[in-house]
């Protein structure tokens, strides 16, 4: 029996979750965009209403963590006076998209708006269940949580493919949208929904009425550093502080929230601070690790500390996981090495993800040897 429980959900600012610091709150910006005043507020509202740690998540979100139930309202207050938060609840949920932080000109902004609107009229789907809008000039979100992705094919225009889907099926602008709502509903048709949870990748495609010829294109990484549209900046584990953030809104017009947990930081100056990943080598971009004992009552060991403490033992271009459960929130994938906590210590795991079985060490006992002989 799992030490946890798989809510099936996401936080969102109007409908928070519960975690071991408080309510943590997730803002979703509109076009993966926040300009210097919104950032500035947000810090602000982090301060006042939070503990003033934020964090960047997977599916290029913003995360305010600390917030009470008295603080709640007032918080929504000020974020809405920066015009970031939904109509509603339902509204929020719905709008589970995730955009190629590089994307350029009115027809993305636009197929957005549309989608967004879109899903409003659509089917109920799970609460994890996302869209990926990956209509750059490169492919980059391939690697990102999405369930219906528009992307860029191999032939260089876009495509509808279903995830888990080798290929997918060519489209014009004009078809973009009504095409992944009828995909969206294929899968509420065909079962793709049990007791309110469902994923893409692990429905069965058995009769998918969609074409799986058109093969994507080569998808991007990118690193912290110097890009045609800004600077990208990282931070370890994708958190800093709300006096970090206000630092970058005063030299940076614009950002672009990615899902790399970095910011793509447009039309401004970089802020020479310890909390920034700058560079591509830089160690801490070689573990991920969730927030862990005693943030989330579901973490069964602290997390952070010992991924800290291996970084510079993990060698170049490998990654290490240290998940504080079974279910892998900070790298639902596959890692070079996954730490995954149990009540005894962590199961050590190449080339896996959380929650599988191996060897179990104390946090003590795992050293740059187990690192060496696992990696």
């Amino acid at each position: 029996m799992a030490d946890y429980s798989i809510k099936g959900w996401c936080p969102g600012a109007l409908r928070p979750m519960q975690s071991g610091d408080g309510l943590v709150l997730r803002i979703r910006p509109r076009m993966a965009r926040l300009t210097a005043a919104q950032l500035t507020g947000i810090a602000e509202a982090a301060l006042t209403h939070g503990n003033g740690i934020i964090e960047l998540t997977a599916r290029a979100n913003l995360q305010l963590r600390g917030v009470t139930s008295q603080s709640h309202a007032p918080l929504i207050a000020a974020l809405d006076a920066l015009g970031l938060i939904d109509p509603d609840a339902q509204t929020e949920s719905h709008r589970n998209v995730v955009l190629t932080p590089f994307w350029q000109g009115a027809e993305t902004e636009a197929l957005a708006t549309q989608l967004y609107t879109a899903l409003l009229q659509g089917p109920d789907l799970p609460g994890k269940f996302g869209f990926a809008l990956d209509t750059g000039a490169t492919r980059v979100l391939a690697d990102t949580s999405a369930d219906i992705r528009i992307e860029r094919a191999a032939s260089g225009g876009l495509i509808l493919r279903a995830d888990g889907a080798a290929g997918g099926q060519m489209v014009t602008a004009e078809e973009i949208v009504p095409m992944a709502m009828q995909m969206a509903l294929w899968f509420v048709a065909s079962g793709g929904i049990t007791e309110g949870r469902g994923r893409m990748a692990a429905h069965p495609k058995i009769d998918m009425p969609f074409d799986t010829s058109q093969t994507p294109a080569p998808n991007a990484a990118f690193a912290p550093g110097a890009v045609p549209e800004g600077t990208l900046v990282g931070f370890e584990f994708g958190i800093l502080r709300a006096e970090v953030l206000a630092e970058i809104a005063s030299l940076a017009p614009c950002v672009r929230v990615t899902p790399w947990r970095m910011l793509l930081l447009q039309g401004g100056g970089v802020p020479k601070h310890a909390a920034l990943i700058t560079v591509a080598n830089d160690p801490r971009l070689r573990i991920l690790a969730c927030t862990g004992a005693p943030g989330c009552p579901q973490a069964l060991q602290e997390t952070r500390a010992l991924a800290r403490r291996l970084a510079a033992d993990v060698p170049q271009g490998k990654l290490l996981h240290v998940s504080g459960c079974g279910k892998g929130c900070a790298h639902p994938g596959v890692a070079n090495l996954t730490l995954s906590a149990t009540r005894h210590g962590f199961m050590i795991l190449p080339q896996a993800r959380a929650g599988g079985l191996g060897p179990v060490l104390a946090a003590q006992d795992i050293t740059s040897e187990t690192l060496r002989k696992a990696l």
